[in-house]
Protein backbone atom coordinates (compact mmCIF):
# COMPACT_ATOMS: atom_id res chain seq x y z
CA UNK A 1 0.00 0.00 0.00
CA UNK A 2 1.42 3.44 -0.87
CA UNK A 3 1.04 5.93 1.77
CA UNK A 4 -0.73 9.16 1.48
CA UNK A 5 1.19 12.43 1.98
CA UNK A 6 1.13 16.22 1.97
CA UNK A 7 3.94 18.31 1.19
CA UNK A 8 5.23 21.67 2.57
CA UNK A 9 5.61 23.82 -0.84
CA UNK A 10 6.21 27.33 0.23
CA UNK A 11 7.80 29.57 -2.08
CA UNK A 12 7.91 28.60 -5.91
CA UNK A 13 11.82 29.03 -5.59
CA UNK A 14 11.78 25.35 -4.17
CA UNK A 15 11.95 24.14 -7.71
CA UNK A 16 15.40 25.75 -8.32
CA UNK A 17 16.82 25.54 -4.64
CA UNK A 18 19.05 22.44 -3.95
CA UNK A 19 19.04 23.57 0.02
CA UNK A 20 15.13 23.18 -0.05
CA UNK A 21 14.52 20.33 -2.06
CA UNK A 22 17.14 18.35 -0.68
CA UNK A 23 14.56 17.00 2.58
CA UNK A 24 12.07 16.21 -0.25
CA UNK A 25 14.52 14.53 -2.72
CA UNK A 26 15.70 12.27 0.36
CA UNK A 27 11.78 11.64 1.31
CA UNK A 28 10.93 10.47 -2.41
CA UNK A 29 14.24 8.46 -2.37
CA UNK A 30 12.83 6.83 0.53
CA UNK A 31 9.05 6.23 -0.95
CA UNK A 32 7.75 3.21 -2.42
CA UNK A 33 7.45 4.06 -6.45
CA UNK A 34 3.99 4.58 -7.23
CA UNK A 35 2.57 3.79 -10.56
CA UNK A 36 0.90 7.27 -10.48
CA UNK A 37 0.65 9.95 -8.76
CA UNK A 38 -3.11 11.98 -7.63
CA UNK A 39 -2.31 15.48 -6.41
CA UNK A 40 -4.68 17.93 -5.03
CA UNK A 41 -2.74 21.85 -4.46
CA UNK A 42 -3.47 24.81 -2.17
CA UNK A 43 -3.23 26.48 -6.16
CA UNK A 44 -6.46 24.83 -7.64
CA UNK A 45 -9.80 25.49 -5.87
CA UNK A 46 -12.15 24.88 -9.04
CA UNK A 47 -15.69 23.80 -8.13
CA UNK A 48 -17.14 21.49 -9.09
CA UNK A 49 -14.42 18.68 -8.18
CA UNK A 50 -12.29 19.02 -11.38
CA UNK A 51 -9.58 16.40 -12.93
CA UNK A 52 -6.52 18.04 -15.12
CA UNK A 53 -5.40 17.10 -18.08
CA UNK A 54 -4.65 13.58 -19.38
CA UNK A 55 -2.78 14.53 -22.05
CA UNK A 56 0.91 16.48 -21.66
CA UNK A 57 0.27 19.95 -21.21
CA UNK A 58 2.70 22.88 -20.34
CA UNK A 59 2.78 23.61 -16.75
CA UNK A 60 1.29 26.37 -15.17
CA UNK A 61 3.89 29.53 -13.89
CA UNK A 62 0.87 30.86 -11.37
CA UNK A 63 2.69 33.68 -10.22
CA UNK A 64 4.25 36.59 -10.93
CA UNK A 65 7.11 38.86 -10.78
CA UNK A 66 10.01 35.99 -9.85
CA UNK A 67 13.35 35.70 -11.91
CA UNK A 68 13.34 33.88 -15.54
CA UNK A 69 14.64 30.59 -14.56
CA UNK A 70 11.81 29.20 -12.95
CA UNK A 71 9.80 29.88 -15.83
CA UNK A 72 12.09 28.01 -17.39
CA UNK A 73 11.63 25.06 -15.22
CA UNK A 74 10.00 21.91 -16.99
CA UNK A 75 8.47 18.64 -15.60
CA UNK A 76 7.26 16.48 -18.74
CA UNK A 77 5.66 13.61 -16.37
CA UNK A 78 4.06 11.63 -18.40
CA UNK A 79 -0.52 11.49 -18.40
CA UNK A 80 -2.38 9.52 -16.38
CA UNK A 81 -5.85 8.93 -18.46
CA UNK A 82 -6.73 5.99 -16.64
CA UNK A 83 -6.53 7.35 -13.22
CA UNK A 84 -9.15 9.87 -14.48
CA UNK A 85 -11.30 7.11 -15.30
CA UNK A 86 -10.68 5.31 -11.60
CA UNK A 87 -11.16 8.55 -9.81
CA UNK A 88 -14.36 9.27 -11.38
CA UNK A 89 -15.85 6.30 -10.66
CA UNK A 90 -14.67 6.62 -6.70
CA UNK A 91 -16.31 9.77 -6.44
CA UNK A 92 -19.43 8.44 -8.15
CA UNK A 93 -22.12 10.78 -6.74
CA UNK A 94 -20.17 13.63 -7.03
CA UNK A 95 -19.98 15.86 -9.84
CA UNK A 96 -16.79 15.61 -11.07
CA UNK A 97 -15.51 17.42 -14.11
CA UNK A 98 -12.56 17.04 -16.37
CA UNK A 99 -10.05 20.08 -17.98
CA UNK A 100 -7.21 20.43 -19.96
CA UNK A 101 -5.57 22.13 -17.03
CA UNK A 102 -1.44 22.04 -16.94
CA UNK A 103 -0.35 21.06 -13.49
CA UNK A 104 0.56 24.33 -10.95
CA UNK A 105 3.25 25.19 -8.88
CA UNK A 106 1.76 23.56 -5.72
CA UNK A 107 2.36 20.15 -7.63
CA UNK A 108 5.68 20.99 -9.73
CA UNK A 109 7.40 22.38 -7.37
CA UNK A 110 7.74 19.83 -5.52
CA UNK A 111 7.62 17.28 -7.98
CA UNK A 112 11.31 18.18 -9.38
CA UNK A 113 12.70 16.88 -5.96
CA UNK A 114 10.10 14.05 -5.08
CA UNK A 115 10.86 12.33 -8.69
CA UNK A 116 13.40 14.14 -10.59
CA UNK A 117 13.34 12.18 -13.51
CA UNK A 118 9.34 13.34 -14.17
CA UNK A 119 8.73 9.64 -15.33
CA UNK A 120 5.62 8.71 -13.12
CA UNK A 121 2.51 9.72 -14.47
CA UNK A 122 0.50 12.32 -12.92
CA UNK A 123 -3.37 13.43 -12.34
CA UNK A 124 -4.18 16.40 -10.69
CA UNK A 125 -7.69 17.16 -9.01
CA UNK A 126 -9.16 20.81 -7.49
CA UNK A 127 -10.11 21.30 -4.07
CA UNK A 128 -12.88 23.07 -4.17
CA UNK A 129 -13.33 26.10 -2.19
CA UNK A 130 -16.63 25.68 -2.02
CA UNK A 131 -16.34 22.22 -0.05
CA UNK A 132 -16.63 21.97 3.71
CA UNK A 133 -13.44 20.77 5.57
CA UNK A 134 -15.77 17.40 6.06
CA UNK A 135 -16.45 16.70 2.84
CA UNK A 136 -12.97 17.13 1.44
CA UNK A 137 -11.95 14.65 4.36
CA UNK A 138 -14.83 12.52 2.69
CA UNK A 139 -13.32 12.54 -0.97
CA UNK A 140 -9.94 11.15 0.56
CA UNK A 141 -11.77 8.62 2.40
CA UNK A 142 -13.53 7.68 -1.08
CA UNK A 143 -9.62 7.87 -2.51
CA UNK A 144 -8.10 5.06 -0.19
CA UNK A 145 -8.13 1.90 -2.73
CA UNK A 146 -6.38 3.92 -5.33
CA UNK A 147 -3.23 3.67 -2.05
CA UNK A 148 -3.34 0.05 -2.89
CA UNK A 149 -3.82 0.29 -6.26
CA UNK A 150 -0.05 1.89 -6.24
CA UNK A 151 -1.36 5.58 -6.43
CA UNK A 152 0.65 8.42 -4.63
CA UNK A 153 -2.47 10.74 -2.88
CA UNK A 154 -0.36 13.78 -2.21
CA UNK A 155 -1.56 16.90 -1.19
CA UNK A 156 0.21 20.16 -1.53
CA UNK A 157 0.62 23.14 0.98
CA UNK A 158 1.70 24.14 3.87
CA UNK A 159 0.73 24.14 7.96
CA UNK A 160 1.54 27.23 8.54
CA UNK A 161 0.76 30.27 5.59
CA UNK A 162 0.49 33.67 5.65
CA UNK A 163 2.71 35.43 3.27
CA UNK A 164 2.14 39.30 5.35
CA UNK A 165 4.27 37.51 7.96
CA UNK A 166 7.11 36.44 6.54
CA UNK A 167 10.70 37.18 6.27
CA UNK A 168 11.98 38.12 3.09
CA UNK A 169 15.74 38.25 3.93
CA UNK A 170 18.07 36.78 6.81
CA UNK A 171 17.13 33.77 8.76
CA UNK A 172 14.72 34.40 11.74
CA UNK A 173 12.80 32.23 14.05
CA UNK A 174 9.18 31.27 14.06
CA UNK A 175 6.97 33.64 16.12
CA UNK A 176 5.02 32.29 18.67
CA UNK A 177 1.71 32.28 16.68
CA UNK A 178 2.87 29.65 13.60
CA UNK A 179 4.84 27.94 16.58
CA UNK A 180 1.78 27.41 18.28
CA UNK A 181 -0.47 26.38 15.28
CA UNK A 182 2.19 24.02 14.08
CA UNK A 183 2.01 22.07 17.15
CA UNK A 184 -1.21 22.00 17.44
CA UNK A 185 -1.73 20.18 14.32
CA UNK A 186 1.28 18.11 14.47
CA UNK A 187 -0.10 16.92 17.49
CA UNK A 188 -3.65 16.31 16.17
CA UNK A 189 -1.81 14.36 13.10
CA UNK A 190 -0.08 12.43 15.22
CA UNK A 191 -2.52 10.98 17.75
CA UNK A 192 -5.17 10.98 14.51
CA UNK A 193 -7.62 13.23 15.97
CA UNK A 194 -9.47 13.27 12.55
CA UNK A 195 -12.21 14.82 14.87
CA UNK A 196 -9.97 18.29 15.95
CA UNK A 197 -8.71 18.03 11.97
CA UNK A 198 -11.83 18.30 10.47
CA UNK A 199 -12.51 21.00 13.34
CA UNK A 200 -9.64 23.24 12.60
CA UNK A 201 -11.96 26.65 12.31
CA UNK A 202 -13.30 26.36 15.66
CA UNK A 203 -10.20 24.41 17.81
CA UNK A 204 -6.98 25.86 16.08
CA UNK A 205 -5.16 28.53 17.91
CA UNK A 206 -3.57 31.65 16.00
CA UNK A 207 -5.85 30.05 12.96
CA UNK A 208 -6.81 32.98 10.99
CA UNK A 209 -2.72 34.71 11.96
CA UNK A 210 -1.69 30.90 10.93
CA UNK A 211 -4.09 31.58 7.92
CA UNK A 212 -5.84 34.53 6.85
CA UNK A 213 -7.21 32.28 3.81
CA UNK A 214 -6.96 28.28 4.53
CA UNK A 215 -6.30 27.47 0.77
CA UNK A 216 -2.95 26.02 1.64
CA UNK A 217 -4.05 24.27 4.61
CA UNK A 218 -7.08 22.22 3.18
CA UNK A 219 -4.75 19.70 1.12
CA UNK A 220 -3.82 17.73 4.44
CA UNK A 221 -7.97 17.26 5.02
CA UNK A 222 -8.07 14.78 1.64
CA UNK A 223 -4.48 13.42 2.46
CA UNK A 224 -5.72 13.06 5.88
CA UNK A 225 -8.70 11.30 4.95
CA UNK A 226 -7.00 8.95 2.14
CA UNK A 227 -4.53 8.08 5.00
CA UNK A 228 -6.96 8.15 8.23
CA UNK A 229 -6.12 4.53 8.93
CA UNK A 230 -2.87 4.71 8.77
CA UNK A 231 0.44 5.78 11.29
CA UNK A 232 1.34 9.47 10.37
CA UNK A 233 5.00 10.44 10.33
CA UNK A 234 6.76 13.88 9.61
CA UNK A 235 9.79 12.91 7.01
CA UNK A 236 10.85 16.71 8.08
CA UNK A 237 9.75 19.72 9.56
CA UNK A 238 11.23 23.10 9.99
CA UNK A 239 10.57 26.77 8.65
CA UNK A 240 10.92 28.88 5.97
CA UNK A 241 11.20 32.49 5.97
CA UNK A 242 10.49 32.75 9.43
CA UNK A 243 6.96 31.66 9.35
CA UNK A 244 5.85 29.33 6.43
CA UNK A 245 5.90 25.65 8.15
CA UNK A 246 8.51 23.01 6.45
CA UNK A 247 5.96 20.36 8.27
CA UNK A 248 6.24 17.44 5.83
CA UNK A 249 3.10 14.78 6.83
CA UNK A 250 3.14 10.96 5.67
CA UNK A 251 0.42 8.57 6.50
CA UNK A 252 1.37 5.19 5.97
Amino acid sequence: MLPAIFVPHGAPFLAVDPVLGAPLAAWGGALPRPIAILAISAHWEDAPLTLGATTVRDLVYDFWGFPEELYRVRYPAPAAPALADRVEALLAGREVVRSGRGLDHGVWTPLVHLFPAADVPVLQLSMPRSAAAAELFAIGQALTPLRDEGVLILGSGNLVHNLRRVVWEGEAEPEPWAKAFDDWIGDVLARSDWGALVDYANRAPELRVAHPSDEHLRPILVAAGAGAASAVSFPFTGWEMGNISRRAVQLG
